[in-house]
């Protein structure tokens, strides 16, 4: 069996639906369930859209897992400092799918309501540690300057070892190449995590124009 499906995209109709639909599951073949089989599913039954969109290209699917999951689930840093470079990148990308599926990830790993909703205000906003500062100031110069500054490099190394400052910059260019994914495709998110809104960027680490969940 190929390992490869081809599916020429079907055109929507402005803002009628996402650019690429995620696979309905009743349409899996053998080789599709296979790689979505390691994929917890969401309290509804269902594999999240990333997935089930991401999946139409199974040979990079395939590869791309393991290096995804290991960021998220066996890296090196803590899920509280993961969760709030992924959160600063989700904005400063304007993701509003990664946003919404990261924020209840992020509580879980102790980042409080008040924090998610300052991440929007960035790296300068009133109340942040010293250690959430560089952090978040980090996730900015990488979307601005796709490079940490010494300062920047210097203050994280008194917190992080070498494999967790080399972690750092691969996992927001990883939330990056996963935003472009989702803002391109349209991907939309699921009802369950629609409360979770983006907050308006805050014109610091921002550039782009604001999408509405996912939509082209």
């Amino acid at each position: 069996m190929t390992d490869e499906h081809h599916h020429r995209p079907q055109p929507a109709a402005a803002g009628t639906g996402p650019r690429l639909a995620p696979l309905r599951e009743d349409g899996w073949d053998p080789s599709t369930r296979e790689l979505l089989a390691p994929i917890p599913r969401d309290a509804d039954g269902h594999v999240a859209n990333v997935f089930t969109t991401l999946v139409r290209h199974p040979g990079l699917f395939r590869h791309f897992l393991p290096f995804g999951s290991h960021l998220l689930r066996d890296g090196r840093l803590p899920d509280r400092t993961r969760e709030l470079l992924i959160l600063r990148t989700a904005c400063n990308t304007r993701a509003a799918y990664e946003w919404g599926r990261h924020v209840p990830l992020a509580r879980a790993a102790g980042v409080t309501d008040e924090e998610i909703r300052r991440v929007g205000a960035g790296p300068d906003a009133h109340g942040w540690t010293p250690a959430d500062t560089v952090l978040l100031r980090a996730a900015d110069e990488l979307h601005r300057d796709a490079r940490l500054s010494a300062a920047t490099w210097s203050a994280l190394a008194a917190d992080h070892d070498e494999a967790q400052l080399i972690e750092i910059t691969m996992l927001v260019g990883q939330y990056h190449m996963v935003a472009f994914f989702l803002n391109s495709a349209g991907t939309r998110l699921e009802p369950d995590y629609e409360t979770e809104t983006l907050p308006p960027p805050d014109g610091t680490g921002s550039d782009a124009a604001e999408g509405a969940h996912g939509d082209a």
